[in-house]
């Protein structure tokens, strides 16, 4: 159980989303993006791709168990809040990173599709530029070898 009241997902289901986050992981990387696990501490100040496990026990169809935001480089994000601050939510700056982020999700979208990894855009207003990853494709049956009378 969460701090929250949530139920949290079993073991073996989280293990299950964590090998996906790393199959999402590995996918990006390929692609020559930066990408990373989302929390872990050494990850604070990174940008690039950061990739979510979702520890609830369940997911609804309108989220997933994996997801993936871009980050834009920490400078950009810190004068983002800065111009907040200074009461200029107006400031072209404060726009930047949600707008990089937008362009971003086909990308990343894209790039996972071709990896063999089921995404799709998130189409929640609080997080409008997150990919959602639901899972893998399956490799297609292999086609029978015509017959040769």
């Amino acid at each position: 159980m969460s701090d929250y009241g949530f139920a949290r997902a079993s073991p073996e289901v989280l293990a299950a989303r964590h090998e996906l986050a790393d199959q999402v992981i590995r996918a990006l990387q390929r692609a020559g993006l930066p990408a990373f696990r989302h929390g872990a501490p050494e990850t604070a100040h990174r940008s690039g791709a950061a990739v979510h496990v979702e520890p609830d026990a369940e997911t609804t169809p309108a989220s997933a168990p994996v997801s993936v935001s871009w980050r834009c480089d920490p400078a950009m994000i810190e004068a983002a809040v800065d111009a907040l601050t200074a009461g200029d939510p107006t400031a072209p700056i404060v726009r930047y990173p949600g707008t990089i982020g937008l362009h971003m999700q086909s990308a990343l979208i894209d790039i996972l599709l071709s990896s063999g990894v089921v995404a799709k855009p998130d189409n929640d207003a609080m997080n409008p530029d997150h990919v959602l990853v639901i899972g893998t494709m399956s490799d297609p049956p292999p086609t029978p070898a015509p017959e040769i009378p």
